[in-house]
């Protein structure tokens, strides 16, 4: 396990370029998920070896989102209909890429979830209202890229069959989490407002699978929308 025996590590990011900041301010909002306070957008990648130690990101035919309900038992089972991602998050996910030690004899194929959550004095932003879970995938990065204005929104991760996380943190901008999402289950309280007024967290997650077990295409789709 590239991880090593915990499981998961925290890794420092390159800086934030303000397009992709900016990009944050016109996300629609997630229909599915988190009662008004979450705005999205979402894209697919095939992730193909190249040369030493690099490689190539295939942006994937643009589709709907499924996963299962085993996994997210508020958005799994469904067809969610997002807007596609407008700027370059792979300088971060080169670096996650170098730090899991990806398995270079086979192609990958990688979710990219770009999640804003508002927060007011009488609205916290949920950010896992599915509660502690698996996202289904080998690794899991979520990286920190902006926080405003915002308390709350702490990180657990937790063993099989704990009571109890055995690791919590608050994640500041220009970090990640890298996890091994079949080996934690992870969780992350809600987003509150630092003073009363508006604030926003703005992340982006990476779910990484093997090409042959990918999340993506009619098979996939089938199997998550149909799933007992």
């Amino acid at each position: 396990m590239p991880l090593g025996s915990e499981g998961f590590t925290i890794i420092d990011l390159p800086d934030v370029p303000p397009d992709i900041l900016a990009s944050y301010d016109d996300c629609p909002v997630d229909e599915y998920m988190g009662n008004g306070t979450r705005f999205k957008r979402f894209s697919q990648y095939r992730l193909s070896p190249q040369g030493d130690d690099g490689w190539s990101f295939a942006r994937l035919p643009h589709r709907d989102y499924t996963t299962f309900k085993k996994f997210n038992p508020v958005g799994g089972g469904m067809r969610r209909v997002y807007e596609p991602i407008k700027v370059d998050f792979t300088p971060f996910i080169e670096v996650g890429i170098r730090e899991l030690g990806l398995d270079r004899s086979e192609d990958w194929q990688i979710n990219v979830h770009q999640n804003r959550t508002r927060a007011d004095s009488d609205k916290p932003g949920p950010l896992t209202p599915e509660g502690v879970h698996h996202d289904g995938h080998e690794f899991v990065m979520i990286a920190i890229l902006n926080k405003a204005n915002v308390a709350g929104a702490t990180t657990r991760l937790w063993k099989p069959g704990a009571d109890e996380p055995f690791w919590s943190g608050t994640l500041e901008p220009g970090q990640a989490v890298l996890l091994d999402d079949r080996g934690l289950a992870h969780d992350v309280t809600d987003v509150l407002s630092a003073d009363g007024g508006p604030g926003h967290r703005d992340i982006v997650i990476v779910a990484f699978s093997r090409w042959s077990e990918k999340w993506y295409g009619d098979e996939h789709d089938a199997a998550a929308l149909t799933e007992q």
